[in-house]
């Protein structure tokens, strides 16, 4: 793979990793066998570092890890997990279960606090099937996900997340800490107020939105913190490219600035012969800062097409025009 290397503490068992919201059925039904069959072929790619979440498939996602977990030799993998939601049997209530195409048919419930966080990881264990974790990141508290409620949420997360997540640390049950949010100012907020080892960012460090330079990536090399990127397609434009019939951007209709500006990507693209998707996968690895960036995969040709743009060699003067331009 290209870039920099990465100055990880935490240590990542591989830079690329997967991101296991796939497996748990986002956007498309995906069977116990070709989960398997995922998860296989990454391993056998090399991806040695899997990310998953309560939320994904609402359970889903943990449960298909976990029985992969218990195939291979678990001290050749980083995992990690997500607080903040829990999941109980809706007892008849009617679930909106939103993007997930066929997930496990319970009911998450968003529960920030130190008991909350402590039924969440439980949960996730028996799913997983492991003990101690390497990485835990607090869920989803931000604007994006909560409106007005994110300021109330966020002190929660604070007083309940973070106490019982820094207790288990201590106590050597987790490895490191972290949060996984949408925006770059939560983050930054984050790891100002907290000892946190990692963020994980979505879709604000891409080669679309550069959003994160003013203000987490300072603050994070200043208080050491590793950046963990995801979303890096954005959730699907840079993917597809701006005329692709299924282009998304933050899982809605990208807006005509945003068009435009994905346009003028694709044509710096084709000058230098180099594939929209290798550059959106490799720009945020050129920062050293950036110690993984994790993929969402849930078909195995994806896993070859991904490791290949992962590693095609781009020329430097595509960087500089890219960065000249936008």
């Amino acid at each position: 793979m290209t870039g920099n290397p990465s100055r990880s503490r935490i240590g990542f068992a591989s830079r690329l990793g997967f991101g296991a919201s796939g497996i748990g059925t986002l956007y498309r039904d995906v069977t116990e066998a070709q989960a398997a069959d995922v998860l296989n072929a990454a391993y056998e790619g090399g991806l040695r570092y899997f990310d998953t979440a309560p939320l994904y498939g609402h359970g889903l996602s943990e449960l298909r890890l976990g029985r992969f977990l218990r195939t291979i030799d678990r001290k050749t993998v980083t995992v990690s997990t997500k607080v903040g939601r829990y999941m109980v049997p809706p007892y008849g209530e009617t679930v909106d279960y939103g993007l997930w195409a066929s997930p496990l048919r319970l009911k998450p419930v968003f529960d920030y606090s130190y008991a909350g966080t402590m039924r969440s990881l439980e949960q996730s264990a028996s799913r997983l099937g492991i003990a101690d974790f390497d990485l835990v990141y607090i869920h989803d508290v931000d604007r994006f996900t909560h409106g007005d409620a994110y300021e109330r949420h966020f002190n929660e997360a604070i007083e309940g997340c973070y106490r019982a997540l820094d207790d288990l640390r201590k106590a050597g049950h987790i490895r490191a800490i972290g949060v996984g949010v949408n925006e770059s100012d939560v983050a930054t907020r984050f790891i100002r107020a907290c000892s946190l080892d990692a963020v994980m960012m979505a879709g604000r460090y891409t080669l679309l939105d550069r959003a994160a330079e003013a203000d987490l990536l300072p603050e994070a090399e200043r208080q050491g913190v590793e950046i963990v990127v995801a979303g890096v397609f954005n959730s699907g434009i840079l993917a597809t490219g701006a005329s692709g019939a299924a282009a998304t951007y933050d899982y809605g209709t990208p807006p005509p600035d945003i068009v435009e500006r994905v346009k003028r990507i694709e044509e710096a693209c084709k000058r230098h012969d180099v594939p929209l998707q290798a550059a959106a996968i490799q720009y945020p690895l050129r920062n050293s800062l950036v110690s993984a960036a994790v993929l969402g995969m849930s078909n195995v040709e994806r896993i070859g097409q991904n490791l290949a743009w992962s590693k095609m060699v781009i020329p430097e003067s595509f960087w500089s025009e890219l960065d000249a331009a936008l």
